[in-house]
C-alpha cells in the first residue's frame, strides 16, 4: 500500500492576495468564497497567511480601520511542506506547530494547501487525530 502524499489530498484552488489588500477586501473575499484563510503573496513568494480568526482577534476586536493593510494581521514566516511529503509527516508537523492549515509547495512555489479537515476526510492511520491533538494543546 502506497502512502498518501500531500499532493494527493491538497486543495489546489488557492485564494491569494498581495500585501496591499485591505482587511475589508480580504474579509469580503472570504465571505464570497466561503473560505477561512487567504495566502498573502509577494509575486510568487508566500509572505503570510491570514485567517478569519486573525481578522477578528487581531483587528476587529481592537477597532482597527478596515482599510488597514492585511500584512499587519497576517502570520508571517509561514511553515510549508513539499507536495511529495507523506500525510503522516504533515500531521506530525501540524500537531507540533499547532497549525490548522499547511501551504504546500513544489520547487519552492505554493501549489496547494492542506487543512485539518483534509486530513480528516482523506487520511488514513488517524493522521487527523494526531494533528488535532497537538493543535488543541494550550501554548506555553
Amino acid at each position: 500500500m502506497t502512502q498518501l502524499t500531500l499532493r494527493d489530498i491538497m486543495t489546489r484552488d488557492l485564494t491569494t492576495v498581495d500585501g496591499g489588500a485591505t482587511l475589508k477586501e480580504v474579509a469580503s473575499l472570504m465571505r464570497e468564497q466561503d473560505i477561512g484563510n487567504v495566502l498573502v503573496m509577494d509575486g510568487e513568494r508566500l509572505v503570510g497567511i491570514v485567517t478569519d480568526r486573525d481578522i477578528v482577534i487581531r483587528a476587529v476586536a481592537y477597532g482597527h480601520d478596515l482599510g488597514s493593510a492585511i500584512t499587519d494581521y497576517a502570520s508571517g514566516n509561514v511553515f510549508t511542506m513539499d507536495a511529495s511529503s507523506n500525510v503522516q509527516d504533515a500531521a506530525k508537523e501540524m500537531s507540533n506547530r499547532q497549525l490548522r492549515r499547511l501551504p504546500i509547495t513544489e520547487g519552492g512555489k505554493v501549489v496547494g494547501i492542506v487543512a485539518l479537515a483534509d486530513l480528516a476526510t482523506n487520511a488514513t492511520g488517524r493522521a487527523d487525530e494526531q494533528a488535532l491533538q497537538g493543535i488543541s494543546q494550550p501554548t506555553t
